[in-house]
């Protein structure tokens, strides 16, 4: 929810959303601001049609969204008590509800009505969340459009974000090795279905721990499609271009620098966020030394020396997770990480490898090991975090690699280590 620009860039352009160059060439001359306003001059059914027959043009719709009132929804979230709040960002607040027609709790998003940019949000979620259904994507039941109120009525996801038992813990215990591999896993498959079944493609865009929100058996579900862009179409065009949009430290370099977005972007902000779940800190945060304050740029030393792998693990892990895992775990996240844009992994590679993970590891009284030393895990010499690849036969094969470290207004291309880790080895001989 707490979307911010990097490299203070404060409005999102939109860009002519199309499946097929042919087929909607009239779409390319349409504008968002156009769009409102044709909105604007509509009221009840004749506004849900237009937004009906927007969502066509893009592609077949998979959800049927339902259409509430204004009323419906303040009865629903008890006039929006602020007791009720649970979730707040740039674009608007959420509240926690229930909605007697369809017996069912839900989360209400109720845009700010002052922003525009709020407005731009409203529509790309309809939109996005209209073409695409898939378990570890938050289901859109429906939404209000009334007066200049615009709201969006998602399914309710009872154990909140990933940030809240990850980040900001308070008197919560800190998620188990497992739990935290089946989340990883689950957000890597929405960016597979995303990426690679969705028809267009989708580019995700603000992939973070506060948009990965968890059920109640703790699956992952990505939410938050305000940012999201229709892959390109058009024949040897591999990217979209815009205004870069995203969070502090998540947005690969290239996006950052370019304004240019592939579905490449994406992997590296996974990465971000696998590294995050491994180690249990923020992508940046101010509270520690300065030496620490960017978890990228502090993991570099750490993966020269296969000693100090385990001292990346979150101190509330407690030691209890595989250290064959943990090597595992850090390799996934060192492809993705990859300075160059081309030699980062498909995700299908990526939720591949995470199923590696998944395999538990148990010792004869069927617990799970905790106790390998990092010699018997590995004869790994450091990690240079970068562009090893998952070829046609699921081996990782190893390249010279370096690390990206990106950040609002400072991108930083650093190599990491004097020598390289043989990723084939350290998944074949020790899956």
């Amino acid at each position: 929810m707490d979307c911010f620009p990097c490299c203070n860039k404060h409005e999102l352009e939109m860009v002519p959303l199309r499946r097929n160059p042919i087929d909607y060439a009239h779409s390319r001359k349409s504008t968002f601001r156009s769009f409102l306003a044709a909105l604007s001059s509509k009221t009840g059914r004749s506004r849900q049609r237009h937004i009906k027959a927007e969502i066509r043009k893009y592609g077949t719709a998979k959800n049927n969204m339902l259409i509430f009132t204004v009323q419906e929804l303040a009865s629903a979230t008890d006039n929006f008590n602020p007791d009720r709040l649970i979730g707040e960002g740039g674009f608007g607040s959420v509240y926690k509800g229930y909605l007697q027609s369809i017996d069912q709790a839900v989360a209400v998003k109720r845009l700010d009505r002052n922003r525009l940019q709020g407005s731009r949000e409203f529509f790309s979620e309809v939109i996005t969340l209209s073409l695409v259904k898939h378990p570890n994507l938050v289901k859109l039941i429906g939404y209000c459009v009334e007066g200049d109120q615009k709201m969006l009525v998602y399914e309710l996801m009872v154990n909140g974000s990933l940030e809240s038992h990850l980040l900001d813990l308070e008197d919560k215990e800190g998620l188990d090795w497992e739990t935290r591999m089946k989340i990883a896993e689950g957000a890597a498959r929405g960016l597979e279905y995303l990426h690679e079944e969705a028809d267009p493609p989708i580019i995700y865009r603000d992939l973070k721990a506060s948009n990965i929100l968890l059920d109640e058996n703790f699956n992952a579900k990505l939410s938050d499609f305000g940012l999201a862009k229709m892959g390109p179409t058009e024949e040897g065009k591999d990217h979209v271009s815009t205004r870069v949009m995203g969070t502090f430290g998540y947005c690969s370099p290239e996006y950052a620098l370019t304004g240019r977005v592939t579905t490449k972007s994406d992997v590296y902000s996974f990465g971000v966020v696998l590294m995050e779940i491994i180690t249990g800190r923020r992508v940046y945060d101010t509270s520690r030394e300065e030496e620490e304050q960017n978890l990228i740029d502090w993991v570099q030393p750490l993966l020269e020396d296969r000693e100090k792998f385990t001292l990346m693990a979150d101190p509330l892990l407690k030691d209890k997770f595989p250290v064959k895992g943990l090597f595992k775990a850090l390799a996934v996240a060192a492809m993705c990480l990859e300075e160059e844009a081309d030699t980062r992994p498909l995700m299908s590679d990526v939720v591949t490898a995470l199923q590696h993970i998944m395999i538990p590891v148990k010792n004869n009284n069927g617990e799970l090991n905790k106790g390998e030393s990092v010699k018997i895990a590995g004869h790994v010499e450091s990690f240079r975090i970068g562009s090893s690849r998952v070829d046609n036969n699921n081996n990782l094969q190893h390249q010279e690699t370096r690390i990206a470290s990106s950040s609002v207004g400072h991108h930083q291309h650093q190599r990491v280590g004097n020598s390289s880790v043989d990723h084939q080895q350290l998944y074949q001989h020790h899956g």
